[in-house]
């Protein structure tokens, strides 16, 4: 019980943490890609695609791309290592944004025949 209070107290002071002059409190967010199709997989310019077709008109003030190697374990229980693509964003802390992010992972996971994606939030202050 005490790591969970310790845990839930340090977020509550991130979740408060006050900005810089000049910063704007946003929604920092890495989305994971996995690349393994079941019959081979994502080439970059499929990737270029998605990103043209899906997350640019969704967020076209901006992100980045990386290539990265990864693994996590699939719900058969089996190891799977595979290239990825990270996408990162900055956004507003809004239910449209959360929702243009849901469904980029749902068309990537139903076009790419993917498991799952993985995404990984933070509050985060930025300036533009």
């Amino acid at each position: 019980m005490l790591t969970l209070a310790t845990t839930l107290s340090a977020c509550a002071t991130s979740a408060t943490q006050t900005c810089a002059t000049g910063e704007q409190r946003v929604v920092y967010d890495l989305v994971y890609f996995g690349t393994a199709k079941p019959r081979d997989s994502v080439t970059p310019d499929e990737f270029d695609d998605f990103l043209r077709a899906e997350v640019t008109p969704r967020f076209p003030q901006g992100f980045t791309t990386w290539r990265a190697n990864g693994q996590w374990r699939a719900a058969d229980g089996s190891m799977v290592r595979e290239s990825t693509w990270v996408l990162n964003l900055a956004h507003p802390d809004d239910e449209a944004s959360d929702k243009a992010i849901g469904e980029i992972r749902e068309h990537y996971r139903v076009r790419f025949e993917q498991e799952s994606t993985l995404r990984v939030r933070h509050a985060a202050c930025a300036s533009f």
